[in-house]
């Protein structure tokens, strides 16, 4: 599964997967525990699909800095997200060695590490962004 079905939701830990669309928000399931609640659509959330992190030349998706930390850590976890803030800082400098000091916070940091533990630890390692077959016939008709 891509990041285009996972999200974060305001106010509430961890990260949650669409299950279906309601009338009046979306159907989530836990990836942590697992648990389905409903998500009015006036709640904040964020499809990780639409996430980006500041570089001093351009934002890059965060699809692109999970498949970074991927890669360095060979598909398995990253360091703990409860770390000093100058470790996460020196680590994220490794896996995105242009993010915008200025405007990526140590808490953001913490937050894309926890992320991406989760979704390891969860078994979602398909860090892409697709657009849907569906979507693809919808443009050609």
């Amino acid at each position: 599964m891509s990041l285009e079905k996972i999200l974060s939701i305001a106010g509430k830990p961890g990260l949650y997967q669409i299950v279906t669309q309601t009338r009046s928000g979306v159907l989530a399931q836990s990836l942590v525990d697992g648990k389905k609640i409903t998500v009015s659509a006036r709640e904040n959330i964020s499809l990780l699909s639409e996430i980006a992190i500041y570089t001093l030349t351009e934002e890059v998706p965060l699809a692109d800095v999970f498949q970074n930390i991927a890669k360095k850590e060979n598909g398995s976890q990253a360091m703990s997200h409860k770390a000093p803030k100058d470790e996460l800082e020196a680590y994220f400098f490794e896996v995105l060695p242009e993010y915008d000091e200025d405007r990526v916070y140590p808490s953001d940091i913490k937050k894309v590490i926890q992320w991406y533990n989760l979704l390891v630890a969860t078994g979602h390692t398909d860090f892409s962004l697709k657009q849907s077959d569906e979507d693809t016939q919808d443009e050609e008709e």
